[in-house]
């Protein structure tokens, strides 16, 4: 399924509570970001592969340093379909995304970013319609507060464990990561239960009961 399952099908006919439904149904059910982590816009949808930049506080800007060297490596190599994700680690003093990311990010494809960080230039990024999941919003430099320590890596994102290459899904409902050991089958499942609640809501729009429905298709 991995294999033959483009990012635009997911994007069009999944959703974070099915997958979140099937991951629960198949054990792993610590895939869901936290509900502090947000859409900047909720009418955007964001499907693609993650790329991780794991951040470190720091507290001091050292002269003749460039904080910003694997930040601007990570987003220059981005491709078509790939997620930025920013794993701050918790820190409320990183404001690691704004406009000039989003704009190069966007132009080379990318499908989003992703940060329990926070962001900044909202409402350029808002106009310029590229998704973007936050921890919060600041108008904070990460110069002398974060910098990116590793990119490419494994990293905790809101507390959840995001490789790279995973499957990150966000909507108005928040953020879903599937891991790749897993992907084939959470989207055979996903897309069978997408079926299932369309035969159940066609149903129920016929006047049929709840409960009768639910007896023969077992979703709710």
């Amino acid at each position: 399924m991995q294999a033959t399952t483009s990012l635009a099908a997911i994007a069009k006919d999944l959703y974070t509570a099915v997958l979140s439904d099937v991951l629960d149904e198949l054990g792993y059910r610590d895939q869901a970001l936290p509900p502090s982590i947000r859409p900047l816009d909720d009418a955007l949808v964001m499907v693609g592969r993650a790329r991780t930049g794991a951040y470190r506080e720091v507290y001091r800007v050292v002269p003749g340093d460039n904080p910003y060297a694997l930040e601007i490596a990570l987003v220059d190599d981005l491709k078509a379909g790939d997620v930025a994700v920013l794993g701050c680690g918790g820190s409320t003093r990183i404001a690691p995304w704004g406009e000039l990311l989003s704009t190069a990010a966007r132009v080379r494809g990318a499908a989003g970013c992703l940060t329990d960080g926070y962001v900044r230039d909202t409402r350029a990024i808002r106009r310029l319609r590229f998704p973007v999941f936050h921890g919060g919003i600041a108008p904070l430099d990460s110069k002398g507060r974060g910098t990116i320590a590793e990119i490419d890596v494994p990293i905790r994102c809101g507390g959840v464990a995001v490789a790279p290459g995973d499957l990150v899904v966000g909507d108005a409902d928040g953020v879903i990561v599937v891991p790749q050991a897993v992907e084939a089958a959470v989207l055979e499942k996903a897309f069978a239960k997408v079926r299932g609640e369309d035969d159940t809501r066609a149903e129920l729009e016929r006047g049929a009961t709840l409960a009768d429905v639910f007896a023969r298709h077992g979703i709710l």
